[in-house]
């Protein structure tokens, strides 16, 4: 299994891999669907796909973001990853592993978002997700002592009432439980 597990690093989900069950039979598939021990987290059993190499197929591809965002550093803000993978419809053979993008150069300000449309996808990949959609953005900072501060408003009236119905209520079921007695 280590050998799997090193595999499945390098190629990710999908990737076709040469499958070489005997000596003479080689298959090229995806993996599928991997079950793991709840104890250690190492791989038990593995599904595999032997996809149609000349049919599209849909698949989830992770987002990478590399590097630290300038309005992380600079400004004290928090990066927000919006979607962490990318549904696509290519042929097997041309499934990326994952979409990286550098978010040194474009997230430096609060204003600033990685949309969909801005990650560079390969021309044989078809996108299925709103170009619009944010991947990832970065927002200000939260003053928590100023919120801390800041007195707690109840409504008074809104209290009164729940408590009034749950008067009542109890008082119903006291009658109820009068009569079937």
């Amino acid at each position: 299994m280590a050998e799997f597990e090193k595999l499945f690093k390098e190629v990710g989900e999908n990737t076709l891999i040469n499958l070489e069950v005997e000596a003479d039979k080689k298959y090229s598939v995806l993996i599928h669907n991997i079950k793991k021990d709840p104890l250690t987290d190492n791989p038990i059993h593995v599904d595999f796909y032997q996809p149609a190499l000349d049919k599209k197929i849909e698949g989830e591809i992770p987002v990478i973001l590399e590097g630290e965002a300038p309005a992380v550093k600079n400004l004290g803000g928090t990066l927000i990853k919006n979607i962490s993978e990318i549904k696509v419809r290519a042929l097997p053979q041309n499934l990326p592993k994952e979409f990286k993008f550098n978010i040194i150069d474009r997230l430096k300000t609060f204003e600033d978002r990685v949309l969909v449309k801005d990650l560079k996808t390969p021309q044989d990949v078809e996108v299925l997700e709103e170009p619009d959609a944010i991947v990832a953005q970065v927002v200000p900072p939260e003053n928590v002592e100023e919120e801390l501060s800041k007195p707690i408003e109840e409504k008074l009236e809104e209290i009164e009432k729940v408590e009034k119905e749950k008067k009542e209520e109890k008082e119903e079921t006291d009658e109820k439980e009068e009569k079937e007695k």
